[in-house]
């Protein structure tokens, strides 16, 4: 690991009962990089988030974190799942799903107090969406309800942000909440990994690609790395590159 890496995978293997699905993955993510994570359908982005999450154990492997295992510090991983992959109908409000934020640190067994909710209510207004901690999740549109769970990571005072599909249907104002927000836990030292299957979202966003289809096709800085050789050898044809 360099002097200016916080997050580093060695060796991964990654499956599904049976189903290994991805194999020997290795890379260092520096401090307070954004990482874009692209690929076609299938590559295995999501999963991998998942494994750097906690969510999937690996089949061998680490994952290290400032140089120790990543599991002992889970309460400083925060991950934000594809829409679909949340029960909207969970009787939830909104500021219940944030102050979640504060269990991983807090520990699970201890009721948030009054600090915790007035660090949600805080999260939710920065996330424009002041005064509305109250309502039931199911009652917000989508690209508010990414902002709800991108308001539990900020509560979460994270080290690393995992962003699954983040954008995926969400309108202009909602997306430029998410470019800030991330572009504020980059200058903070946070580092931020986001998968996405929207190219255009790379170049002005990202300082380093992770280019994968079942392993690392590439990673580097997006000067680099977001090229037409490298994109080619990532999705097996032409493709268009956003610049």
């Amino acid at each position: 690991m360099t002097a200016d890496s916080l997050l580093e995978v060695q060796g991964l293997v990654i499956g599904y009962g049976s189903t290994f699905v991805m194999h020997g993955l290795t890379f260092n993510v520096p401090r307070g990089a954004v990482v874009g994570l692209i690929g076609p359908n299938g590559s295995g982005k999501s999963t991998l988030l998942k494994a750097l999450a906690g969510v999937i154990p690996p089949r061998r492997g680490r994952i290290l974190l400032d140089g120790h295992p990543i599991d002992r510090s889970a309460g400083e991983v925060a991950f934000v799942p594809q829409r679909e992959e949340v029960n909207w109908d969970f009787p939830i409000t909104a500021r219940g799903v944030v102050t979640m934020g504060r269990y991983r640190r807090r520990g699970w067994l201890r009721w948030p107090g009054s600090d915790d909710r007035r660090r949600a209510d805080a999260a939710l207004g920065r996330m424009g969406l002041h005064g509305l901690g109250g309502r039931h999740i199911s009652q917000f549109s989508g690209g508010q309800q990414q902002r709800i769970f991108l308001a539990r990571a900020l509560v979460q005072e994270p080290r690393v942000v995992l962003l699954d599909e983040p954008l995926t249907g969400v309108d202009a104002k909602n997306r430029t909440v998410f470019y800030d927000t991330i572009r504020s836990f980059a200058e903070h030292g946070v580092t931020v990994i986001m998968a996405t299957h929207e190219l255009e979202e790379v170049p002005p966003l990202c300082s380093h690609v992770c280019c994968m289809n079942h392993g690392i096709v590439a990673f580097g800085p997006t000067s680099e790395t977001y090229v037409p050789e490298v994109l080619r050898r990532t999705f097996g044809g032409q493709v268009a590159v956003f610049s």
